[in-house]
């Protein structure tokens, strides 16, 4: 594989610290500049901060819940071409519909292998 251009940024949104850090370890192993957020709403500041290339989004959030920043995100023009990977607790079909339908990239139901975690990540940053 050649080598990236650019360092592409993800962006975790990920209110168990534990988590974040192993999908931040992941994802940096890969090369990935990895931003964090606890909450929904720092999310959101971050997105408005920073480049963000994709975001790995849990449901589940503290004071913004997932379903709400995936709807922010899509009505911000500048992060509607953001794709999006929810990773939740969840595998009930009809989540993974809904969350499809506004406009994720992919649904992860947790917990997840560092390597479906890695290919998930390459597979929406294909789509954008």
């Amino acid at each position: 594989m050649p080598p990236k251009s650019k360092v592409e940024t993800a962006l975790i949104i990920e209110d168990d610290p534990d988590l974040r850090q192993l999908a931040t370890w992941v994802l940096e192993a890969e090369g990935y500049r990895v931003l964090q957020a606890a909450d929904g709403n720092e999310g959101i500041k971050l997105t408005r901060q920073n480049h963000v290339d994709v975001i790995l989004l849990d449901i589940k959030l503290p004071l913004l819940d997932g379903w709400a920043v995936l709807k922010e995100f899509k009505d911000i023009p500048v992060l509607a071409e953001v794709p999006v990977v929810v990773f939740t607790a969840s595998a009930d079909p009809s989540l993974k519909m809904q969350a499809l339908q506004l406009g994720a990239a992919d649904y992860l139901s947790k917990p997840v292998s560092a390597e479906v975690l890695k290919k998930a990540i390459a597979r929406a940053l294909k789509k954008k």
